[in-house]
Formats: C-alpha cells, structure tokens, sequence
C-alpha cells in the first residue's frame, strides 16, 4: 500500500534524463556529428541504428554489438574505442538543470526517480560523470528493467518503487508523447521546453513537506519522518 499522501500533493519527482537534465545520449543530431565526423554513409547508419538502437537501450544486445552492427559491419580508418570517446563525449549538462531540480528536492523533501530510455554504458557514464546520484534515488532505466517508454510498466515500477501513487508524482520529460502517457495514468506531468518555463510551472505546484516531530527518549533525541 502506498502512503497516504493528500492527493494532489506532490512527494516524488520522476524525471526523464536526455533532454531535461543532458542532452540525449545518442539524439539524432549527435549521430549526424558523428557521420560528417567520421565520414560515414548517413543512410546506411540511420537504417541499421533504427533496427538496433532500441534492443541496445532494453540489454538485449551490448554496446560492442550495437556498434559492429550499426558501425563496424565493414573495415573503418577509426578504431572503435575513438568512435565510443566521441560518443561519450556528445553528453553535456543543460545548463542549470541538475542543479535546479537538486534544489527543488532538497526544499521541498522529495524523492527523485530517473525514468529514461538509457543504454547500459551510456547510462552509468551519465550518472557517474554528471554526478546523478546526487539528485536520483532510484533509476527505472530502459537497461535495468529491459522495458522501453512508452511502456506505462516503466511507470508503474517508479511508484511501486519509489512508493508513490500517481497522483502524488510529477512527471518531467521533453517529448510530449511521453508526457501524454503519464498524465494517461494519472501522474501529474510537466512538458519540459527549457528550464524558464519549468521554474514558472513549478511555482504553481503543491508539495508534501516532510513533517519532522523530535521525540525526546532517554536522554537522546529521536527524529521521527
């Protein structure tokens, strides 16, 4: 059973993390970069990631079998340990972002679930190298679960985990379908267009506050949550 939070009240936040804490980890104007980068024939690329790009985000295939399927099916003049840097190296922090939701946790005494489309080593490079962990309590990644937005599993599994019912979450994702399948299901949910538009339509939401009692016991003081 979940807690019995005032309904409307927000305790938890769920948020996507290409496009409203990073840009995307493999976005369609990043494997272009990579195309003119590296010379590669951009119709062949697209077609062979559109087949296996979605079975790399849910671990049915690893990294090196993405990249030899999409990459390396033929002879290259760059190794593929330059081609993955490069891929790596397409993440970058939306300015503000990580640090404004940090905020909003920390105020308003909120958990933070990623639910995302992630693949495995991009995923954890993503968490470790932006310091995520600082903001996530739980990842409901695409390569933990093996599931894929739009599944509404994965949002089922972000209450269920993070102990929340839906109407007591704020879902946060750029792509408007997405944040149509949530709200489909009950979750409150922002369409992320930029962290200006994002602070407006956070002032207009309510949040359950944590009440802290400080029970005295036997000469030591209890906090209670």
């Amino acid at each position: 059973m979940h807690d019995n939070i005032v309904q409307g009240k927000i305790k938890t936040l769920f948020l996507d993390i290409g496009g409203v804490l990073l840009t995307n980890g493999w976005g369609h104007e990043s494997r272009y970069k990579a195309i003119e980068k590296f010379g590669l024939d951009k119709d062949e690329v697209e077609e062979r990631h559109q087949i296996s790009f979605d079975t790399y985000e849910i671990d049915k295939i690893t990294f090196d079998d993405y990249l030899n399927e999409v990459i390396f099916y033929k002879e290259r003049p760059f190794s593929k340990e330059t081609f993955k840097a490069f891929m790596f190296q397409q993440s970058q922090a939306l300015d503000g972002c990580i640090d404004f939701f940090k905020e909003l946790k920390q105020q308003q005494h909120l958990k933070a679930i990623a639910v995302s489309n992630e693949g495995r080593e991009l995923n954890e490079y993503r968490i470790n190298k932006f310091k995520l962990d600082q903001l996530f309590d739980a990842y409901i990644s695409s390569c933990y679960v093996r599931l894929h937005k739009p599944d509404k599993s994965m949002l089922q599994m972000a209450c269920d985990v993070s102990h929340t019912l839906p109407a007591n979450a704020l879902y946060v994702d750029d792509r408007l379908l997405l944040v149509e399948v949530a709200a489909s299901v009950g979750l409150q949910t922002l369409h992320f267009q930029g962290l200006a538009a994002a602070k407006e339509f956070i002032r207009t939401c309510k949040f359950h506050k944590q009440q802290v009692k400080f029970i005295k016991c036997q000469h030591k003081t209890t906090i209670m949550e």
